[in-house]
């Protein structure tokens, strides 16, 4: 890439991350186009993950009464659910669709990695090694399952800055009862909680009233170099 072209990227990347902020409520007559939303969750799809082991999946709720059934229990998103032109849940699997030999890790390696018998074997050996000694998740259903939400941040960051670049608005959300939740997404027949659980919420739309200013660190506060 010629160093015009490299500098007008650098520029573009950061306007958008200048221009994204957390709307706290959308311009509920606007409406993102189908082309717009897909390219959002085709970077969400295409995000890393530990392993490649892509332990997420992602609910777009359009239903307005399962938005409204949510609602109760997401104080964090009051003004979004109502108002977002779209809005995602991004679900994380539970410990044992993690585990080392489970169904989906094996899927994972076999059918989407296309891994020959033998390296899956040990691929499949190292990931055990840095699930029981490097990480000690094994023996901590909770800590297993928080590794796994840590990595549908990675699809979360990504889809907000494509929806940045793009000119349309989001808001990460947690201010939710997880517990309440995914009742709620077991009662109306979206999650299997055997295998997945809640890992955060997201809401696109167009922003309606103008952010205040961006307010963060100073690169010298947070940047250390040895």
């Amino acid at each position: 890439m010629e160093a015009s072209a490299t500098a007008a990227a650098k520029h573009e990347i950061l306007s958008a991350f200048e221009f994204r902020h957390a709307t706290k409520v959308f311009d509920s007559s606007r409406k993102i186009s189908e082309d717009d939303f897909q390219f959002i969750l085709e970077t969400g799809r295409l995000s890393p993950s530990s392993f490649g082991f892509e332990p997420w999946r992602f609910v777009v709720v359009q239903n307005p009464e399962i938005r409204e059934k949510l609602r109760p229990f997401a104080w964090g998103a009051q003004g979004q659910l109502p108002t977002a032109s779209h809005f995602v849940l991004i679900l994380s699997r539970q410990p044992g669709d993690m585990a080392a030999g489970s169904d989906h890790i094996r899927h994972m390696m076999e059918q989407v990695q296309n891994l020959p018998s033998e390296a899956a074997e040990g691929k499949q050996q190292t990931y055990d090694t840095f699930l029981k000694v490097d990480f000690g998740l094994k023996d901590n259903e909770r800590a297993m399952f928080e590794w796994g939400a840590r990595q549908t941040y990675l699809a979360l960051g990504n889809m907000m800055t494509a929806a940045a670049m793009i000119g349309i608005d989001s808001c990460p959300i947690e201010g939710f009862d997880k517990a309440k939740i995914e009742e709620v997404l077991a009662a109306e027949g979206i999650m299997d909680p055997e295998h997945f659980g809640i890992s955060c919420m997201v809401a696109f739309g167009y922003r309606i009233n103008e952010p205040r200013g961006k307010t963060r660190q100073t690169a010298r506060q947070v940047i250390q170099w040895v």
